[in-house]
């Protein structure tokens, strides 16, 4: 039996993909709606949140404070020796306070942030970012297998956690760029379509110029499933890491502090594409 906790857009689609592959999956969500819908797909829903965990529990949760609540909820009902795969996008200080709870109750904390998105879920194509002991991830391997195409073992607490905030600081700051850099090329007469087979094939090419843009900025459709929110939040985790190791970061910084100052024309609920979208129609701080 699996345990999946947190039925958003991307615990939703880890609890599909791991029914499809033939795992036994409990689950629990605050919103009975969301309870409701992973039933229905064919999980077992507990009568509280405490009885719906397993001896492998994913957490899937948006931040440092709902995880600690969930923790402090499930720790005493999980046997000993179970794992917990925590693939929320948290603060390393965090986790590593997580993972020594964990551990004093016989339990493994895994923080394993993905990249990939609800989509990447859906098909098992994620990359999974993974601090914790070697030993608890090589027991968890062989059902993350089924959630990605690339399991990589960081280090220890928290390193997981580093690995994806520099990713999405990375993230964060092509579509900045690419929409910038895209508005020139508009104003010179090419057109972003023209312009993007070229990029891809040199060394202008990013995730953003080959996948972002031409699946959900240029159709329009913005529905990656990943909200402008969520990156802002895990900017400002990146940024505050930044603050705690006394790390000056100028581009970097420059391109996170437009994510708050665009919070006007990209609100929080709005995909997070839509920045580089309103950077390419000219859009001003």
């Amino acid at each position: 039996m699996v345990a999946v906790i947190g039925l958003g857009n991307m615990g939703m689609a880890m609890l599909k993909r791991l029914l499809a592959m033939g795992h036994q999956i409990s689950a629990w969500d605050l919103d009975p709606a969301k309870r409701a819908a992973a039933q229905e797909a064919g999980a077992a829903i507990g009568a509280n949140l405490a009885g719906s965990v397993a001896d492998f529990t994913i957490l899937s949760l948006p931040h440092d404070a709902a995880v600690a609540e969930v923790l402090t909820q499930i720790l005493p009902a999980l046997p000993h020796d179970a794992v917990i795969v925590d693939t929320s996008t948290l603060s390393p200080r965090a986790v590593r306070g997580f993972a020594e709870q964990a551990k004093a109750r016989g339990v493994s904390y895994l923080d394993a942030p993905v990249s990939g998105g609800p989509a990447g879920a859906a098909a098992g194509s994620m990359a999974m970012m993974v601090g914790g002991d070697a030993t608890a991830l090589e027991r968890a391997t062989p059902l993350l297998q089924h959630l990605t195409a690339r399991l990589l073992h960081i280090g220890p607490s928290g390193a997981g956690q580093v690995a994806k905030l520099v990713n999405n600081l990375l993230v964060a700051s092509h579509l900045v760029t690419a929409g910038e850099a895209l508005r020139l090329g508009a104003a010179a007469g090419v057109a972003p379509e023209a312009l993007l087979p070229v990029l891809n094939g040199a060394s202008g090419r990013s995730a953003v110029t080959e996948v972002n843009w031409p699946r959900w900025i240029i159709p329009g459709s913005f529905d990656s499933g990943f909200s402008a929110g969520l990156m802002r939040k895990d900017v400002g985790l990146a940024l505050e890491l930044a603050r705690e190791l006394d790390v000056t970061l100028e581009a970097t910084g420059r391109a996170a502090a437009l994510w708050q100052e665009l919070r006007e024309a990209v609100p929080d609920e709005a995909d997070f594409n839509r920045l580089s979208a309103v950077l390419f129609e000219g859009a001003k701080p």
